[in-house]
Order: C-alpha cells, then structure tokens, then sequence
C-alpha cells in the first residue's frame, strides 16, 4: 500500500503487506505469546531490560507490572501508544509506522495480552496523514483474520498537532475529549488512566521492539547493547551531516561514529560546532564531548540524554543564540498555559533571547537568562517548560562566549551568515510578545 504522504525512499524497502509480513516470519512471536501467561509475558520483558523509546526511558516490563491483574482491580484495562512524535528532530517512529506497520500491530497485540486489556488506542499526530493510512490499511487487512487480532480492538485517533500531548497524561486527556493539559500525579496511569482505568502508555518504537523480545527471549535481546542500556535503537540524525535519516544501532555506538560514519560528517568542508543529542529538549553537546557512546550512563554522565534519538547535527556557521530562539519559540507555543512557571517562563525566555540577537541587550539581561531559567526548572507540572529551561541554560553555559560577543558587539557576530539566519520555528510569528513588552518598558 503506498500513501502519496510518505517519501517513496522509505516505502522501497517497506513490508507493509500482511502476506509479506508472514511470510517473513511476522506473528510468530504474537502465536509464541498465546502460549505464555501474563506473568511469563512481563518476566520476559524484564529480562530483556528493555526501556522505554519514548524519552522518559523507564524499563518497559516495570511498567507493565504496575498493572493490578482484574482480580485485584475489576476495570477494564487499556493500552494507549502514543504516536504523537512532536520532538523537533526526531521522525523515527513515522518511519517505523511506514515502513513495518505490521511489527508494530504485532508489538500491540503481545502487550495487550500481557496488561490482560482488548482495547488498543494509537493516539498519532495528525500531520502523519501517511503512517496514518498505512497503519489503517494494515488493520483493514486484519479485518477477517480473528485468528490474529484475537478478541483485541485497535482504534487509531488522529491528534489535532499539539506537543503537549505527546506527554502521557495529556495525552488521556485528550483522547477523553478534554483539552490536552497534564494530570497531577499520583495517581499514575498504571492505576487511573484512560477512564479513570488501569492503562499502560509507552511509545510507537518501545512497542514494535516487544515482538522481536518475545521471538528471540528476554536473556537474549539483553546480550545487544551496553549495560543499563540494551537492544537496538533508531536513531533520527539531521542538520548539517551528508547522509541524515533514521539508523537502527545497536545501543552504545559512539556519538562520533554515528555523525561521520552513518551520517558521512559535515558536508561542504565545514567543521562540526555542537550537537543536540535526543531531540530538542536535551543538553547540547560541543565538538570536544561527541567522543562518548549513545547509551544512557554514558550521556548521563555529561548531563544529557537519548531522549527521543533525535540527533541535529549543527556546523561552524551556526549561531547558538539563533538555535535558542527557535527552540524557545517553539516552547513558548506549544506550552498549555496551565502551570505559571512554564506559561510566563517561556515567553521570557524568548523575549530576551531575541533582545540579545537583534543588539537589544545589556549584561544583565545575559545574566536575567539565567535567572529565569532558574525560577522555571523543576517548578512545572510536566517537562515541557522544564525542557525550555535545561537546554537553555546549557547553551550559555557552553556556548557564553557567543551570547557575550552579541551585547558586546550590538548584535549578532554572524551578520547574517549564520545556518539558522532564515530558518523559523514551526510556530506563528510576532513581533513582541507580553514579556518583551514588560521588558522594553523595564529597560526605559
């Protein structure tokens, strides 16, 4: 099944027919499931030490088990995936999606047995109109074949491009028809999720890693991989590299590797500057820190994470205050209002961010930055103002020497030169925000 929404590259080497997919060994691992309790089933998944794709990068069979069996709780149970994929930088689960849709219908129907529930919710972002029909074309073509769906419905619900609800409360909420803001936690899904209703939530990529866990056995899948950190991850590498796209690896790879050999390094002659390392929202990385391996204790250990495997490769020509604004803007946008830290924060953030681009700035507003920065982290109901903040504060503290020169000098070092000098935010544009107002007014 083709869709005129999904790059022709990445349907040539697709399995998006169900025959193909038999024929290749697909729902083996469903059949092996059938045979296997719910307990067997979570036991496997915890030797397998498979962690959540999503970003939060909790081990998967944990979760599962946080789920009280019917008897000790008699609700329905449900499973909700979240394919909602907002993180600027990372689109590997549309590739997934595309290209293997079958895998991951396989990954639902195991885990759906495993948290004893026959209802299925694959929350996508709306934009992904292609993965969307694919996916549904997929379960058109299980339509007649109970032998494989079982007693299991799986509805797909098509979002409406908000990035908050890529965050698994906000998510329920909004498949329940509210507005999509978080939740307090406790209580937390596992025990009252979807409709007040034990409900498990893990991603498009955590879920079509389960049939390949339960084909090959827990010990086994816990041989790929470096400790604390197993099995295989896609990986989304963009930016200024030759050769971006998603590439499977096997955890621990070194970030170097990755950039100069399956990206082909920095096209043009250019030198590398930085890296983002897991999609928007994690620390940056500098040339000298690339030398590590893409596994969770080794990034950790430089205050930065996998997150979503999103990997923005940035050369010499970028400016980081420039790459600050748009990641800022796009926070700013997508925040839900709901907490203060985040609502106001991210809009002072931007506003003094673009201060210090257009030569607007004096010292104190470098050091306001960091003030502001400060009042948000960890004072916000969920990661998303949190995110602004960290990523923020990590460009200064890497990179102050650019933010300097830009007070210094009365504007940007780069005159116009920079890679980001004409590259937006995927929000909507204004000229001043609230903030900036209070800012200008402050400033005389």
């Amino acid at each position: 099944m083709a869709s005129s929404g999904i790059d022709e590259i990445v349907l040539a080497n697709a399995t998006t027919d169900l025959a193909e997919y038999e024929a290749a060994g697909g729902y083996q691992a469903l059949a092996k499931a059938r045979t296997m309790t719910t307990a067997e089933l979570t036991e496997e998944l915890m030797a397998s030490e498979l962690r959540g794709r999503g970003g939060a990068f909790f081990p998967t069979g944990r979760k599962w088990s946080f789920v009280p069996s019917k008897e000790q709780l008699p609700k329905p149970h449900y499973l909700v995936v979240n394919a909602d994929e907002s993180e600027p930088g990372s689109f590997k689960d549309n590739e997934i999606l595309s290209r293997v849709p079958h895998r991951f219908i396989e990954g639902c129907l195991i885990t759906a047995r495993t948290v004893e529930c026959s209802n299925v919710f694959v929350y996508i972002r709306g934009e992904y109109s292609g993965p969307y029909e694919i996916l549904v074309g997929a379960l058109e073509e299980l339509r007649d074949r109970p032998d494989i769906r079982g007693d299991v419905t799986i509805v797909v619900h098509r979002g409406a491009g908000a990035y908050i609800c890529g965050e698994e409360t906000a998510l329920l909420e909004s498949l329940e028809g509210e507005r999509g803001q978080p939740r307090s936690k406790p209580p937390f899904p596992a025990i009252s999720g979807l409709y007040a209703a034990p409900t498990v939530v893990n991603n498009v990529e955590t879920i079509a890693t389960v049939a390949p866990v339960i084909a090959m056995g827990g010990a086994e899948y816990a041989k790929l991989g470096v400790p604390n950190t197993r099995g295989t991850r896609v990986v989304s590498i963009s930016g200024n590299v030759a050769n971006g796209g998603n590439y499977e690896i096997e955890a621990g790879m070194s970030l170097r590797d990755m950039i100069y050999g399956l990206g082909g390094g920095i096209p043009g002659g250019r030198e590398l500057k930085a890296v983002v390392p897991g999609g928007s929202s994690t620390v940056i990385l500098t040339r000298d820190e690339i030398d590590v391996g893409y596994d969770f204790d080794s990034l950790g250990a430089l205050r930065t994470a996998m997150g979503s495997a999103g990997v923005i490769v940035l050369d010499d020509r970028c400016c980081i205050v420039q790459l600050g604004i748009r990641f800022a803007e796009f926070y700013e946008h997508e925040s839900c209002g709901k907490c203060t830290p985040c609502r106001e924060g991210t809009r002072w953030l931007t506003a003094i961010l673009r201060k210090l681009e257009d030569g607007r700035a004096s010292q104190a507003d470098l050091d306001l930055v960091l003030d502001v920065c400060d009042r948000i982290n960890g004072k916000c109901l969920c990661p998303l103002g949190d995110s602004d903040a960290i990523i923020v504060a990590s460009y200064v503290a890497k990179f102050r020497e650019e933010f300097q020169a830009h007070i210094d000098q009365g504007g940007c070092p780069y005159g116009g030169s920079s890679s980001l000098d004409h590259v937006l935010a995927p929000v909507a544009m204004h000229a001043h925000s609230p903030a900036e107002n209070v800012l200008e007014a402050a400033r005389g």
